[in-house]
């Protein structure tokens, strides 16, 4: 199993940050297994402390990096979390977008489809939240429940009302293959993707449902659900692989990232973000010559206006 040590290189540094997600991220299907990449980080991981310490820092240069995305206005980033129940998607979207301006990030969860929504192509409802340019977009699950929880429950397309003869023996190679080709199309319109896998071991799973049920004020997030796809572990770890084989590439790769310890969880989907906004080399857009000089001329004009605001309460005489 996959243990990397989160402290290699500079802590905040691009080797170190690079060096820290390095061991998560798949970027091809082929040889891939699920069972090689570890739940929990390995004992070089640093403490809760230390990894909420850097959180705060990556929480912090997540907001420069924003600033800069919205004012060139040219990219947008998507961050795709998936992962068991408890695995922690609403936390880590808490605690990595803590210190982000709310302006500029688009956070849409994905409830099983209903309505209008089974009126139309699985991915249309994720196409209409796609952020905009010069925003970051997160995604609490997505299309991939289609090839995940719908491959492990196929009772599901009976209510998405498909023509008989698309619902086939391949369906879900075919699936597979239209979201592959629909994020390559998405890359080639300027967002970038990110999906993140959060790994979580059954038996962390069980203490944090147990916590969720014996705590009064979390008890609400609880679902009998939780217990049903719980038993079928086997079957989601097996599609999780499958999705991860069929469209894992270099430009929208995944990230297995262990979920047993939160902080170090969190951490690293700071990272993913960091490293994804850090690679499209974004800058302040320049002024030309005459938007400098009309930018000098205006603040003449203010400096001149120094004493209206202590005089325009003045009545005259």
């Amino acid at each position: 199993m996959k243990t990397p040590d989160s402290r290699n290189g500079k802590k905040n540094g691009r080797k170190g940050l690079a060096d820290h997600i390095a061991p998560y991220r798949v970027e091809s299907g082929k040889g891939f297994r699920l069972k090689d990449f570890a739940t929990a980080p390995g004992n070089g991981n640093a403490g809760k402390a230390e990894n909420e310490e850097l959180l705060e820092a990556c929480s912090k240069e997540l907001n420069s990096l924003q600033e800069r995305l919205h004012a060139e206005g040219r990219w947008s980033l998507l961050l795709i979390l998936q992962g068991m129940d408890a695995s922690g998607k609403d936390g880590a979207i808490k605690n990595v977008m803590s210190g982000v301006d709310p302006q500029g990030v688009d956070v849409t969860s994905f409830k099983a489809p209903a309505g209008m929504e089974l009126e139309h192509d699985f991915m249309w409802r994720c196409s209409l939240a796609m952020p905009r340019r010069g925003r970051i977009g997160i995604f609490n699950r997505s299309y991939y429940e289609e090839v995940v929880a719908v491959r492990v429950y196929p009772h599901f397309l009976d209510g998405q009302r498909l023509p008989r003869q698309a619902v086939g023996k391949n369906i879900w190679d075919e699936r597979l293959s239209d979201i592959a080709a629909y994020e390559d199309y998405l890359g080639r319109n300027g967002i970038v993707l990110r999906k993140i896998l959060l790994n979580i071991s059954p038996a962390e799973q069980k203490k944090r449902l147990l916590a969720r049920i014996e705590d009064p004020d979390k008890i609400w997030k609880f679902s009998p659900d939780d217990l049903r796809d719980r038993q079928r572990w086997p079957d989601f770890m097996n599609a999780y692989e499958a999705a991860i084989k069929a469209t894992a590439s270099k430009a929208a790769p995944w990230f297995v990232v262990p979920a047993d310890d939160k902080p170090f969880a969190r951490l690293t989907v700071a990272r993913i973000a960091i490293d994804a906004l850090r690679g499209l080399g974004l800058a302040f857009p320049t002024v030309g010559p005459e938007k400098a000089q009309a930018a000098r001329e205006a603040a003449a004009r203010l400096v001149a206006e120094a004493g209206l605001g202590n005089n325009s309460s003045k009545k005259p005489k």
